[in-house]
């Protein structure tokens, strides 16, 4: 009986360290902007905290401060005030861009894998708005074509007159595989200056250019943009 007791003991240990194991980050959490930290590089040092206090048996050690990929932002500080218990409210998200029908002759938009988010409430905006004028060029960052979000909703805002839709995946090496309806649209590697400059020249009209990725695709991006003749008071970073 005393040792059934002991090997349940150490089953519910060997439980508990399980259920403090960080959690691999699936595909589909990585934008492929070429975050620094990346989400695999976060994981990777948590593990490996992990790792020394389980053969350590000490688990104080998990308690140390973990690298935050934004340390400073209003929301983390707000996170590390909670306590256990504490009741949440969330509402939006909400963009900070005051979109107005027609104020721009062409929106161009950069997005980094859920960077996506913001720019959907104002391209349907824009369809639903018979009376919008405005034409839109939506440019989405993904890994691979697997990950491209919402792929059903952009291809349906994609038909309207009004409305262009390129992919740029940096882990795809050749557009062979993709559906025919995509090759046309669709580049591989990232979004480089030069491709920057293509996109800019393409479009219709003078573009206002809206960005949402992580910091370093948005400082790529502003660069860009730059060297494509876009002046800073042409552009909205979220």
């Amino acid at each position: 009986m005393v040792l059934r007791s002991v090997q349940w003991a150490m089953s519910d240990n060997e439980q508990d360290w399980l259920a403090l194991r960080p959690q691999e980050p699936s595909p589909s959490q990585c934008c492929g902007s070429g975050c620094k930290p990346c989400i695999y590089d976060v994981y990777e040092k948590e593990l490996a905290q992990w790792e020394r206090a389980k053969a350590m048996q000490d688990k104080s050690l998990l308690l140390g401060k973990k690298e935050q990929c934004y340390e400073a932002g209003l929301m983390s500080k707000y996170i590390k005030t909670w306590k256990r218990g504490d009741v949440v409210f969330w509402r939006g998200p909400f963009g900070g861009f005051p979109y107005q029908p027609n104020k721009h002759g062409e929106l161009l938009m950069l997005a980094s894998g859920t960077g996506l988010a913001p720019m959907i409430p104002i391209l349907q905006s824009i369809t639903d708005d018979e009376e919008d004028e405005t034409f839109v060029t939506l440019v989405g960052c993904f890994p691979t074509f697997d990950k491209i979000y919402l792929k059903p909703l952009l291809q349906d805002l994609a038909r309207y007159w009004n409305i262009r839709i390129f992919y740029v995946l940096s882990q795809e090496t050749s557009l062979e595989k993709l559906p025919w309806s995509y090759q046309e649209n669709t580049y591989t590697g990232r979004l480089s200056e030069d491709l920057m400059k293509t996109i800019v020249n393409s479009c219709r009209r003078r573009p206002f250019v809206l960005i949402c990725g992580s910091s370093a695709f948005s400082e790529d991006m502003s660069r860009y943009l730059k060297a494509a003749g876009v002046e800073e008071n042409s552009y909205f970073v979220f």
